[in-house]
């Protein structure tokens, strides 16, 4: 690897890594903590390459990013940043960053793309001037992450935004599919025309979908939880799809199905699937992000400050929450960061009382569709097992066993009771367990009985 590399970073314990590392390999280094000085490096021809912080002690990174092409068109920049959020990563495609890095970054990793983007500037033409600045945004997108699959996806959000193509964005209830669709049309060229979010519901009728279609204009339109449309339904929006005119709204679906399990099943249709997949999208659950986990945490809290009152986690709570499955994942997630900033006493939330929080929550994820014939204890073994592996050799939340007895024995018993038409007495008998400890668990667990006839 060679060539010249201009370093603007204000750290210097990371100015001085990266003129090690990239000196080692061959290239020339000009390390600065200024904006300012690195623009005038640039202005006189300097350099094949820029890496540069975002926040710098005299401006922004990213609002050098159209200087700098427009002074030196094809320059590539990578830029690394702290800002770990999904709007870093769009900003930085829009204004043609090269690349994008959060930090801490791997240092292997970003010689590697030092290398290929020092490859490009020998081989390419120059790059086209940047877009035209994206207007501000809020900065309170819950969609921050530093794991390499947050990472990725960003890049893809980034790329895929102001294409024509149709958008499908899988993942778990819960893991913020809605507001990767809202980024997507917040910061694309379409951003000043609607957007509209259609249920089933919505595109019933004859006038369902002409209607919708006016709605939408030519700004976005997203079929919300598409795999759980009916038949005819599905139907329409195909009919619907196919008569799209140039002006028509840019098409996205969100589905916590599997969509490919379910086409191949016979419940959704093929050619409304390959309408909708042009672009797939999986937003990973937050259980494939556990690193995430503090960081989110931190974020909500930071959001949630009743009457002006600054609250923090202390270590062994961010720990328990890091340890913790999240079945419901972000949105989970930020409903306890609420509550606990709310309940609180404290400036400083401690373990006993996310313990607190956390134990009348679910423990573990919902079981997934089982292999057909497969035995109950083999799914929850399988289960069980997954829940431990997905925390890293950290140690589940002290008192799994009442919390695992306790989701097993609830809807046992409230299934009992639904087969017994509500009589205790039949519904102790069915379980094999005395009356009375069948209404102490009625009592324990807060189950409502409904009395009734049934014939069984």
């Amino acid at each position: 690897m060679d060539g010249t590399v201009l370093v603007a970073d204000d750290d210097r314990t990371i100015r001085t890594v990266l003129t090690q590392a990239l000196t080692r390999a061959g290239c020339k280094v000009h390390a600065t903590s200024s904006l300012v000085t690195l623009m005038r490096w640039v202005e006189e021809g300097k350099g094949d390459l820029v890496i540069s912080d975002v926040v710098m002690p005299d401006g922004n990174g990213l609002e050098t990013l159209p200087r700098i092409s427009e002074r030196r068109p094809g320059l590539p920049v990578i830029v690394i940043s702290a800002q770990n959020t999904i709007m870093t990563a769009i900003q930085a495609a829009e204004k043609e960053a090269y690349d994008y890095l959060p930090k801490p970054f791997d240092l292997p990793d970003l010689m590697k793309r030092a290398a290929r983007a020092l490859e490009v500037r020998r081989r390419a033409a120059a790059k086209p001037a940047a877009r035209a600045e994206t207007e501000a945004a809020g900065s309170d997108l819950p969609l921050v992450g530093r794991t390499p699959a947050m990472q990725a996806l960003y890049r893809l959000v980034a790329r895929v935004m102001n294409t024509e193509m149709p958008v499908l964005i899988s993942g778990e209830s819960g893991t913020g599919k809605s507001l990767i669709a809202r980024a997507i049309h917040d910061f694309s060229d379409r951003r000043t025309l609607p957007f509209v979010v259609a249920q089933a519901a919505d595109l019933q009728g004859m006038d369902g979908p002409s209607a919708v279609l006016a709605r939408a204009r030519g700004g976005t339109l997203v079929f919300d939880e598409v795999g759980d449309f009916d038949p005819a339904t599905q139907a329409r929006i195909v009919r619907m799809l196919d008569t799209l005119s140039d002006s028509a709204p840019r098409v996205m679906a969100t589905s916590q199905a599997d969509l490919v399990q379910a086409m191949e099943a016979g419940r959704f249709r093929q050619d409304l699937y390959y309408r909708l997949a042009g672009v797939t999208l999986t937003v990973p659950s937050l259980r494939e992000r556990v690193e995430d986990i503090p960081l989110l945490a931190e974020h909500f809290l930071g959001r949630t400050e009743p009457g002006g009152t600054t609250r923090r986690l202390r270590p062994e709570a961010l720990e328990l929450i890091r340890a913790y499955s999240w079945p419901g994942n972000v949105r989970q997630l930020e409903n306890t960061i609420r509550r606990l900033a709310v309940t609180s006493a404290d400036e400083e939330i401690g373990r006993a009382e996310v313990e607190a929080v956390l134990s009348n929550q679910p423990a573990i994820e919902p079981l997934r569709e089982g292999v057909e014939g497969e035995k109950l204890s083999a799914s929850v073994a399988k289960h069980l097992k997954r829940y431990f592996d997905l925390h890293g050799g950290v140690l589940p939340p002290p008192g799994l066993y009442q919390r695992i007895l306790r989701e097993m024995e609830l809807p046992l018993i409230e299934i009992a009771l639904d087969a017994t038409g509500g009589n205790q007495a039949k519904c102790a008998d069915l379980l094999g367990i005395n009356r009375n400890t069948l209404r102490k668990k009625i009592t324990d667990l807060d189950i409502r009985v409904t009395r009734r006839r049934k014939l069984m």
